[in-house]
C-alpha cells in the first residue's frame, strides 16, 4: 500500500509500561467510526501494517493500542511519532453535508484584495490545521485553511474566497 491508497488518522504520541502498549493521538475527527483492526504506520517512506490485537478509545482523542508482535516497550518505542494512516478502503463514509478541507483540492482561489490566485493543487493536515498549496505567478504559495480566512466557499462553482493576511504572498514572490 502506498500513502496515496491511505488516509492519515493520527500519531503515536508515547508508549504505556512495559508491554508494548502505545497511545495514539487522532487527528481524525471521529475515531469511533473507523475500522481499526489493522493500521499502517509510515517507517521510512513504506506504510507497514500493524494488527492491532486490542484498543480501548479514550474521551480525549486517543486510543490505548496493543499490536501484535510489539510485546516489549523497547519494540513500541520505535513507533513514537510514526504517522499512523488507514487503507483509503477504510474511510467512514460522509454524508453529503459533511464538507472537509481536503475536498477544497481542485478549488480555485481568489484573495479579497489580489484577485484569483490559482487552482489548490494540494491540501495537507497539519497538527492543529488544514495548508492548502496554490501555485501563484510560478510560485508555491501557502496559506493555513481556517474560518479567519475564508470568507466563502461555493462547491457548486469550486470556488473559495479568502481574506489573506497582508504581506503573506510577498513573502513568497520576493526569494
Amino acid at each position: 500500500m502506498t500513502q496515496e491508497e491511505a488516509f492519515y488518522i493520527g500519531y503515536i504520541t508515547k508508549t504505556k509500561g512495559l508491554k508494548g502498549e502505545v497511545q495514539l493521538f487522532f487527528e481524525y475527527d471521529e475515531p469511533g467510526l473507523l475500522d481499526l483492526d489493522v493500521v499502517f504506520a509510515e517507517i521510512n517512506g513504506k506504510m507497514v501494517p500493524f494488527f492491532v490485537s486490542s484498543c480501548k478509545l479514550q474521551n480525549n482523542n486517543t486510543g490505548n493500542f496493543y499490536f501484535d508482535d510489539i510485546d516489549h516497550i523497547d519494540k513500541a518505542q520505535a513507533l513514537v511519532r510514526k504517522k499512523i494512516y488507514l487503507p483509503l478502503t477504510k474511510m467512514p463514509d460522509r454524508s453529503d453535508e459533511d464538507f472537509h478541507y481536503n475536498d477544497l483540492k481542485g478549488f480555485i482561489v481568489s484573495d479579497e484584495t489580489q484577485g484569483e490566485l490559482g487552482e489548490i493543487i494540494e491540501v495537507n493536515e497539519y497538527p492543529q490545521q488544514f495548508v492548502a498549496t496554490v501555485l501563484y505567478k510560478g510560485t508555491e504559495i501557502m496559506f493555513p485553511l481556517n474560518e479567519d480566512m475564508i470568507i466563502e466557499i461555493d462547491e457548486e462553482e469550486e470556488t473559495l474566497l479568502v481574506d489573506l493576511p497582508e504581506g503573506l504572498l510577498d513573502i513568497y514572490l520576493s526569494n
